[in-house]
C-alpha cells in the first residue's frame, strides 16, 4: 500500500513539472465586409475601370483592403546599471550619576543610595550597505508580412494590420503587425519599413517543443511563488 501511494506521489510531482499545454491561439484580426468592385462606366471600352490603373497610378495603397508589405526590422538593447554604497557610525557615551540601592562615599561619610559619580558607558555602532545590480537585454526580428489597410484616417493616414504564420517540425510561430501608415512613406514598391509605423505593435509567439522547454511546469511555478528563500 505504501508503495502505491509513493508512486503515485512520484507521477504527481513528474506531471507537475511537465509544462502545461494550451491551445494555440489565434490573432484577432479586423474581419473587412465585402468590398463590391466597381462599376464599368464604359462597357464598350477597351480598358476597363479596374484594369487601367497601371496607366497613371503607382499602385501604392490608397483605400480600405489594399495590401500594403511591411518590412519588420527591430533592433533593441537596453543596459541598466546601479551601484549603492552606504555608511553609518554612531559613537555614544552616557554616564550614570545615580544609582537606587547602592552605596557611595561622601565627605560625611558612608551613605546608601546618596548621589555620587558613577562609571561612564560608551557605545558605539557601524553598518554599511554595499549593493551592486545591472540588467541587460538584446533583440533582434527581421520579417517581412503582408498588411491589409483596415481603416482610413483623415491627414492621409492608414490603420494596416497583417499576420504570418509559420510551421516547422511541430514548431508554430505566429508574427502579427498592426499600427498606423502614412501614405507618404509607402514607397515605390508598396512597402513600408516597420520603424515608420505609428502606435506599432509587433507579436511574435508561438507553440510547440522549444515553445514548451521555456515554460516550466505549474508544480514548479507553484513552488516558486511560496518558496521563501
Amino acid at each position: 500500500m505504501n508503495k502505491r501511494v509513493t508512486a503515485f506521489l512520484l507521477l504527481a510531482v513528474l506531471g507537475g513539472c511537465a509544462a502545461e499545454q494550451k491551445p494555440m491561439p489565434e490573432p484577432v484580426l479586423t474581419q473587412l465586409n465585402n468590398i463590391e468592385p466597381e462599376p464599368v462606366n464604359n462597357p464598350a471600352s477597351l480598358f476597363e475601370a479596374g484594369q487601367s490603373d497601371f496607366l497613371f497610378d503607382d499602385n501604392r495603397a490608397n483605400k480600405v483592403g489594399d495590401i500594403v508589405m511591411v518590412s519588420v526590422t527591430e533592433t533593441t538593447t537596453g543596459k541598466h546599471k546601479a551601484n549603492t554604497t552606504a555608511t553609518k557610525t554612531n559613537a555614544n557615551t552616557y554616564t550614570l550619576t545615580a544609582k537606587p540601592g547602592g552605596i557611595y562615599k561622601t565627605a560625611s561619610g558612608v551613605v546608601p543610595g546618596a548621589l555620587g559619580l558613577g562609571a561612564g558607558v560608551n557605545t558605539t555602532s557601524d553598518s554599511s550597505l554595499t549593493a551592486t545590480g545591472e540588467t541587460k537585454a538584446e533583440s533582434n526580428l527581421t520579417a517581412i508580412v503582408a498588411t491589409r489597410v483596415i481603416r482610413m484616417l483623415p491627414g492621409k493616414v492608414m490603420q494596416v494590420e497583417g499576420a504570418r504564420q509559420i510551421r516547422i517540425n511541430d514548431e508554430t510561430q505566429i508574427l502579427v503587425v498592426r499600427g498606423l501608415v502614412r501614405q507618404r512613406d509607402i514607397d515605390s514598391k508598396n512597402s513600408v519599413p516597420s520603424s515608420a509605423l505609428a502606435d506599432a505593435r509587433i507579436e511574435v509567439y508561438g507553440q510547440g517543443a522549444l515553445s514548451d522547454k521555456q515554460r516550466s511546469g505549474w508544480l514548479t511555478r507553484l513552488i516558486d511563488n511560496v518558496w521563501p528563500f
